[in-house]
């Protein structure tokens, strides 16, 4: 895998400078030293001074653009190694004091394709040399080619770009390592398999290991986990009992060990780790059977929710070196299980609160009201005998109260179904769900409701789309329910700050106090409708009421971008 992020910005400016400060001292040397070139001094000082003007051409075009402009870089390194072969051609060849451009040449490369432009930069530049050699020892009359330092150049050179290989490869090396770091896999994963499997890939890859493992201890269980993964296929596995995996020497650190068939193993760690000589066998035998190894880097595990260890087998290699990428890529397994641990309980938590809000919603409705209905069987059973008319009433009335709760269910089996929302950050979701409950009310309760969305801000969550929902469905019921209204005025609009402010006013005889009331204060004098209360300060909204005779009204502000 080719390492991302190329071509880049940095190692073009820095070239592009570096261009200006070798053309400008070469300029000054050959100032200082009148002797030097004693071939064609004036064409010479005439390409030393064009390069200059070329280089500050380049460095000015280097800064002005965000990123190199199609084949930027090809086309300069021809050019410089184009005019490094005709500047030591009109000098003194093989012998020209300005052999140390093809270097500058080579280091270019280097920086721009690692190991293979340095390669093949090298190539180039001991082809041009022997070029420029071959003519000044075959066609140049003057008696100024030295074949002795032509070779030991040429070996100069070569050992040069051996060097620059070796620096290129271990840049290429980093580089690759960061591409992996970079794509990183990001999301939640469907299940804790997949994601264990996804990071041991990436965490194998950028290691280059053949096989890692994954341990998670639970302090609840009699046994861990462990996932070992091989060559692109994973298994699962538990080890009995709570025994440590490593030497309680190893417990809290990062360690490597290159030997571990060895009947002393060396292992070494960070630089603050210390480790006795007479240590214990870093693994513990039950590992040792499970994942056979003989070499070993192990990180330490230690996440909000969970410990363990990730390991990593048999690379080639392997030396102390990997330690702190091994680090890195346990911080981000860690990090990744951490995320999808959490993520789970939240979601537990969103059930188990709606649940409970469910319930209550059951207790303080539907339940209390069969209760009511159960005391007026009782009471028909009684007056059967003694005053007939009185019963049926009774039981028409009753009849009435389990037609009404009968619809409550109804909503509260509708809530429970998925209900579609509109675009991402738009307001039609909020708008359309509160008209379709507007138009069901009207159909199951005989209420004229009156809406307005007009004034709806943008970007609302779909989180909170569902919480508008439910706070006007809560405020349409009680209205009709308690209040014994037949209409009711909605109103939804935006507010300051990136709010949704909501008004909810009606017909009906009002709550038992009278006024305007916070909630807050409401809360204080046990008044006022409790979910509703609740359902809003959870949100982190604000509620007034407004109650008399003639009716009651509610101005709730909602954020709009709520979870």
């Amino acid at each position: 895998m080719y390492p991302r992020y190329l071509p880049r910005l940095r190692p073009e400016r820095l070239i592009a400078a570096g261009r200006v400060v070798l053309a400008a001292s070469s300029l000054f040397a050959v100032w200082l030293d009148p002797l030097e070139p004693t071939r064609h001094p004036d064409l010479a000082y005439a390409l030393l001074a064009a390069y200059l003007g070329y280089s500050v051409v380049i460095v000015a075009i280097a800064y002005s653009f965000d990123a190199p402009v199609g084949r930027w870089r090809v086309t300069t390194l021809v050019l410089d190694l184009a005019f490094f072969s005709l500047l030591s051609s009109f000098t003194t060849g093989p012998t020209s004091p300005f052999f140390a451009y093809f270097v500058f040449a080579m280091v270019c490369a280097t920086m721009r394709w690692q190991w293979r432009g340095a390669l093949w930069t090298a190539v180039s530049s001991l082809g041009a040399y022997l070029l420029v050699g071959f003519y000044f020892a075959r066609f140049v009359a003057e008696p100024i080619f030295d074949l002795q330092t032509f070779i030991i150049r040429g070996v100069y050179l070569a050992v040069v770009a051996v060097l620059l290989g070796y620096l290129g490869a271990h840049e290429w090396q980093v580089l690759r390592e960061l591409s992996l770091l970079a794509e990183w896999p990001q999301g939640v994963a469907e299940s804790e398999e997949t994601l264990v499997k996804e990071a041991l890939e990436y965490a194998a890859a950028a290691l280059a290991v053949p096989r890692a493992c994954l341990a998670l201890s639970d302090p609840d269980e009699p046994w861990q986990r462990l996932a070992v993964w091989s060559h692109g296929t994973i298994r699962w596995q538990r080890l009995p009992g709570a025994t440590p995996l490593v030497s309680a020497a190893l417990a809290h650190s990062s360690f490597i060990c290159a030997d571990l068939e060895s009947p002393t193993p060396t292992v070494r760690g960070g630089p603050a780790s210390r480790f006795p000589a007479d240590q214990a066998p870093p693994l513990d035998p039950a590992l040792r059977r499970a994942v056979p190894a003989t070499a070993v880097l192990g990180v330490p595990l230690r996440g909000e929710t969970f410990t363990g260890w990730l390991f990593f087998f048999d690379r080639p290699g392997m030396t102390s070196d990997h330690l702190l990428l091994g680090e890195v890529l346990g911080g981000l397994v860690t990090a990744r299980l951490d995320h999808f641990s959490l993520i789970g309980q939240l979601r537990e938590s969103a059930a188990t609160d709606q649940r409970i809000r469910l319930a209550r919603d059951l207790h303080d409705g539907v339940l209390q009201a069969f209760t009511g209905v159960a005391l007026r069987l009782a009471a028909v059973r009684r007056l059967l005998d003694t005053d007939p008319a009185a019963a049926r009433t009774a039981l028409d009335e009753a009849q009435r109260l389990i037609t009404s709760e009968q619809r409550d269910l109804r909503f509260f089996i509708q809530e429970l179904k998925p209900a579609a929302a509109g675009p991402p950050g738009t307001s039609d979701g909020v708008a359309g769900r509160v008209a379709e409950l507007a138009g069901r009310m009207e159909r199951e309760w005989d209420l004229k409701v009156e809406l307005d969305t007009g004034g709806l801000p943008a970007g609302i969550s779909e989180p909170m789309t569902r919480e508008i929902y439910h706070v006007v469905r809560e405020a349409l019921v009680n209205a009709v329910r308690h209040g014994g209204s037949t209409e009711v005025r909605v109103t939804l609009a935006g507010a300051s700050g990136r709010q949704v402010a909501i008004s909810v006013a009606d017909n009906g005889r009002g709550f038992p106090f009278k006024g305007r009331y916070s909630a807050d204060v409401l809360a204080a004098m046990n008044e006022g409708p409790r979910n509703l209360r609740e359902r809003v300060a959870a949100c982190g909204g604000t509620l007034v009421i407004e109650s008399s005779p003639a009716g009651a009204r509610l101005d709730i502000v909602l954020p709009a971008a709520g979870a």
